[in-house]
C-alpha cells in the first residue's frame, strides 16, 4: 500500500509538471498578445479618458425664461440615460419653474407642446438652486477652489483622464453670458478657468456647448489644449426659441437645443456616431442661425470622436505597473448611473504615466533553450514514471 501511494503520488506530480511546463509557452503569448493589444490610443480617434464629467448651467431665472431651464434640463435627461451618473453631474439650476404659481402643472418641466415627457419629474438632483448659480461658484466648480465645507456632490471631482461636457444657456451677447440679470461672466472668464484646470491637470478633453445669442463669441477666446466647441449663434445673430405652449404661456425651449436633443435621442450607450455627424444634422434653416464649431485646439479628428466619449459614461479598467517607492493617490471612478454619493475608491499608484506595459519579445536562441530544457524536464517525468511503474510491479 505503501509503494502504491507514493507512485501515485509521483504520478500526479510528474503529469502536473508536464501539462504545466507544456504550456508555459501558449500562457506567455496569450497574456503578450493580451497587454500589446491594449495599448493606449494615440490621437487617431480612440480617447485615452477613464471617466466621464457633465457640468449643466441654466444661468437664468424668471417664469419667461422656462425655455432656459427647459434646455439644461434637456441635457441633463440625456447624459443620464446614457451613463454619466448623477454622482459624476453638476446641475446649477435656477429652479424656480416648476413650482411657480403660474406653472399650470406644478413640479413638472416640459419641452414640447404636447407635454409628452416630463424633465423634472422625482428622480433630478440639483447641485446649485437659486442664488446660488452664480459666476464664482461655476468658477469655483470648474478649477477646484473650494471650501473645506463645501461637500463631495458640489465638487467636480476630475483627473488628468476625465473628459468633460460642459453646456450653458441663458441670455447673452458678444463675449458674455448673463447671471440671473445680476451679474456676467466673460468669454475671457472661461477661457482662463479652462486654462487652469489644464494646468492642475483637471481633464482630459473638454467638450463646450453654449446656447445663447451671439453664442460663438464665448468659445472664441479658449487658448488650452484639448478642448473643442459649438455655439448656437454667431457675431450679432439671436438664439432663437423653438415653440411655445398655450396652456404653460412661454417658450417651452431654444431651437439650437431642441435639435441637438432630438438628434442624441437617437445614441445609444454603444453607438459609433461621431461628433461631425450631430454637428451635420443641425440645421441653419430651421434654427435661424449659424452655429460655428471650433476644433483648432483639439487634437482628434472630429469624424472619429464619438458622441459617447462625452454624452457617455465610460467603465475601462488600467492594468497598473509595480508599486514603486514613489507613489500617489488617485481616484478610480465608477461610472454606473445610479443615486447616492460619488462612489471614489481611493488607490495607491506609482508616480508614472499609466499605460499598458509592452512585454519584451525574449531572444530567438533563448527561447530555443528554454523549450528544449522544458521539453528534457517533460521527458524526465515521463521516464521516472516508467520506472516507478516497474519497481513496483517487480516488488509485487
Amino acid at each position: 500500500m505503501h509503494f502504491f501511494s507514493a507512485f501515485q503520488l509521483l504520478l500526479w506530480l510528474s503529469s502536473w509538471t508536464w501539462g504545466v511546463y507544456s504550456n508555459v509557452n501558449t500562457q506567455e503569448q496569450i497574456v503578450r498578445d493580451f497587454f500589446n493589444s491594449h495599448e493606449l490610443p494615440n490621437s487617431a480617434g480612440e480617447s485615452t479618458h477613464t471617466n466621464n464629467w457633465a457640468v449643466l448651467v441654466c444661468s437664468s431665472r424668471y417664469w419667461f425664461n422656462y425655455r432656459h431651464m427647459a434646455n439644461a434640463l434637456g441635457m441633463y435627461r440625456t447624459v443620464k440615460r446614457l451613463g454619466i451618473p448623477d454622482s459624476n453631474i453638476i446641475l446649477m439650476l435656477a429652479d424656480d419653474a416648476s413650482c411657480n404659481s403660474r406653472n399650470k402643472f406644478p413640479g413638472s418641466v416640459y419641452a414640447n407642446p404636447g407635454r409628452d415627457l416630463d424633465l423634472y419629474g422625482d428622480n433630478i438632483e440639483v447641485d446649485y438652486r437659486g442664488y446660488e448659480v452664480t459666476v464664482e461658484n461655476f468658477i469655483r466648480v470648474l478649477t477646484g477652489r473650494m471650501e473645506p465645507s463645501v461637500p463631495r456632490s458640489k465638487r467636480l471631482l476630475t483627473d488628468e483622464r476625465s473628459n468633460i461636457f460642459v453646456y450653458m444657456t441663458g441670455h447673452g451677447g458678444n463675449e458674455f453670458l448673463k447671471f440671473q440679470d445680476n451679474e456676467e461672466i466673460s468669454a475671457f472668464d472661461i477661457a482662463d478657468a479652462f486654462e487652469q484646470m489644464y494646468q492642475k491637470k483637471r481633464y482630459n478633453e473638454i467638450f463646450f456647448m453654449i446656447d445663447t445669442c451671439q453664442a460663438n463669441t464665448m468659445h472664441s477666446k479658449f487658448y488650452s489644449p484639448n478642448i473643442f466647441a459649438i455655439g448656437s449663434s454667431g457675431l450679432g445673430e439671436n438664439s432663437y426659441s423653438h415653440a411655445n405652449d398655450n396652456d404653460i404661456g412661454v417658450a417651452v425651449i431654444d431651437a439650437f437645443t431642441h435639435y441637438v436633443l432630438e438628434f442624441m435621442e437617437k445614441i445609444n450607450k454603444t453607438s459609433q456616431v461621431s461628433m461631425q455627424e450631430l454637428f451635420d444634422s443641425i440645421d441653419v434653416k430651421k434654427i435661424n442661425s449659424n452655429p460655428g464649431v471650433r476644433s483648432d485646439l483639439f487634437k482628434r479628428p472630429l469624424d472619429k470622436t464619438r458622441i459617447t466619449d462625452f454624452f457617455g459614461g465610460v467603465a475601462q479598467v488600467e492594468v497598473l505597473p509595480p508599486l514603486g517607492a514613489m507613489s500617489s493617490s488617485v481616484f478610480l471612478e465608477t461610472s454606473t448611473p445610479g443615486e447616492g454619493p460619488k462612489a471614489q475608491v481611493e488607490v495607491q499608484v506609482p508616480q508614472q504615466k499609466l499605460s499598458f506595459p509592452q512585454i519584451p519579445e525574449p531572444s530567438s536562441s533563448f527561447t530555443a533553450l528554454h523549450h528544449e530544457w522544458k521539453t528534457a524536464r517533460a521527458w524526465v517525468s515521463v521516464i521516472l514514471i516508467g520506472v516507478l511503474f516497474g519497481w513496483v510491479t517487480f516488488k509485487r
